[in-house]
């Protein structure tokens, strides 16, 4: 069965890969990847992506999609200007991963990314973006059964991730946040699975090394939400084991990682920072970024910090409404955490990072991600959202009705998202209609169910007097 529905998943993203950089974010990681593997350099300015050619151009091998001019003209704007030289504001290690495997395809006679950029962009992207949704896919199936779904509990739990959330969207072309969210799915699985060891009196060090290895990569997918996910995983094997060597080998296993993220991205900015959060290496000609619109340096005012924060999570590119199962983990929080579980701990962990990411995100930005499908920053939270849902379904088998009617709608709007992309330009068309509908639809839902509850109840009957 896991290898059946790892090929499906692996088909349905492969359907939607694109054989170019769909927009600035994407064109500044591939630039990164094209100039590290084939010109031994991070700097991106002579990269395809960086200024595209105008014979690749002609010839119908576009680094960028054929009917967008001003992408073909100029480039992803994603650059930094440091020291005479442009570079990617990527993370780095990951450029190095991908570097890697494009190298590996040179090895074997796949054409260089100046000869076919269409191609390198294509095969970057299902060796990554449809790759992690694989792997995420896999990680859940596996994370259910664990809670002990089982039948149709499961399936429609899976599917409804796989199918009717902005997932899918994010296969169509290169990006961190897929990556991030098949290491959140991995993370979320592991921990339970190292929950169960703990209380069998077991020490898996593998699992530890596995764990710290995934926080290391998770730091260095997003230097913003990476440092938490790794600080509030350091916790969780803390509070686990209560002993100093699961917590030195958690430290030894995602220590290199780490240190590699710092110090090259020290190496490039000069500073431990994340480089766009350093206004100076924006300020190069003609560059769309300034101190009003920073990740990390432009923020909200306190009037506005409360209804920015909330429209992160409901607004027209909040997370929430962009997945419309999500919409249920508001009563399984409730229902879940006070509730004595064994899942707990994990879950307080999961979701915690969630809270700590959305808040960090809210007091450091004011731009909602930019050009992107929903809040880019929150895809992950697809993994530690599904799995409350997993354990409240678990205990709740009767909501299977409210999760289905939602991913229902839910679905609708994924397929307008993943026709759209990860980068559109304008808000998904439909949403608000199709948001209404999905809550009336569980509105409904809500109503009958209460209703057949109070139909159960016996009417009392006056005594009858003696």
């Amino acid at each position: 069965m896991p290898w059946l529905l790892g090929l499906c998943a692996l088909a349905l993203a492969a359907v939607g890969v694109r054989p170019y950089a769909g927009g600035w974010n994407d064109g500044s990681r591939l630039a990164a990847v094209e100039s590290l593997a084939d010109r031994h350099t991070l700097a991106i300015d002579d990269s395809v992506f960086c200024r595209p050619p105008a014979e690749l151009i002609s010839e119908g091998h576009t680094p960028y999609p054929p009917d967008n001019p001003i992408l073909l003209a100029h480039g992803t704007q994603d650059k930094l200007f440091i020291q005479g030289h442009y570079y990617s504001e990527k993370p780095a290690v990951i450029t190095g991963l991908m570097a890697g495997l494009y190298q590996g395809g040179r090895w074997l006679g796949w054409p260089s990314a100046q000869e076919r950029p269409d191609l390198f962009a294509w095969a970057m992207t299902l060796a990554t973006a449809a790759a992690a949704y694989v792997v995420a896919v896999l990680a859940l199936y596996f994370l259910g059964g664990e809670i002990g779904l089982g039948g149709r509990l499961r399936i429609a739990w899976l599917a409804s991730f796989a199918l009717t959330t902005c997932a899918l969207t994010y296969t169509r072309h290169v990006n961190n946040h897929i990556l991030q969210l098949a290491v959140l799915a991995v993370i979320c699985w592991q921990s339970v699975r190292l929950a169960r060891d703990t209380l069998a009196g077991r020490m898996p060090w593998l699992r530890l090394v596995g764990l710290g290895t995934l926080a290391g990569l998770g730091f260095n997918l997003d230097f913003g939400s990476g440092p938490l996910l790794a600080a509030a995983l350091f916790g969780l094997v803390v509070y686990r084991y209560r002993r100093p060597a699961p917590a030195l080998v958690f430290i030894l296993a995602a220590g290199p990682w780490v240190a590699a993220g710092l110090g090259l991205n020290y190496a490039i900015g000069g500073v431990w920072k994340p480089m766009n959060m350093v206004a100076e290496y924006l300020a190069w000609p003609g560059s769309p970024f300034s101190a009003d619109n920073l990740t990390g340096y432009a923020r909200p005012g306190p009037a506005r910090l409360g209804l920015y924060a909330l429209a992160l999570l409901f607004g027209k590119k909040g997370i929430v409404v962009h997945n419309l199962p999500l919409l249920l983990t508001l009563p399984a929080l409730m229902a879940v955490l006070r509730r004595p579980s064994a899942h707990r701990p994990e879950l307080i962990f999961a979701l915690g990072w969630c809270g700590a990411t959305w808040l960090l995100y809210s007091l450091l930005s004011n731009n909602s991600g930019g050009v992107c499908c929903s809040i880019r920053w929150f895809v992950p939270f697809l993994g530690p959202g599904y799995y409350l849902l997993a354990v409240y379904l678990r205990q709740c088998p009767e909501r299977l009705a409210d999760l289905v009617a939602l991913s229902i709608w839910g679905g609708v709007l994924a397929a307008i998202m993943w026709w759209q992309g990860p980068w559109p330009m304008h808000m998904v068309p439909g949403l608000w209609p199709i948001v209404g509908a999905a809550l009336l639809t569980w509105a409904v839902l809500w109503w009958r169910r209460r209703r057949a509850a109070g139909q159960d109840v016996p009417e009392e009957r006056p005594a009858i007097a003696a």
